[in-house]
């Protein structure tokens, strides 16, 4: 695969999270909310590890 490919698609990821940061913040989520904060934990953690990893694509993110 593509690096500028790998870029987009991270990018895309990352954009995606801004969603589920919106839905956090719905106050009727109920146990549902743990599941939100699991999966933007872990968004975070692989993002992490993409910059980590492919320094020279930080840019796209």
């Amino acid at each position: 695969m593509d690096m500028n490919k790998i870029g987009e698609q991270v990018a895309l990821i990352a954009e995606k999270r801004e969603s589920l940061v919106r839905l956090l913040e719905q106050p009727d989520l109920g146990t549902l909310r743990i599941d939100v904060n699991q999966a933007i934990e872990e968004m975070d953690d692989l993002l992490d590890d993409f910059k980590r990893t492919f320094p020279e694509l930080q840019e796209t993110i």
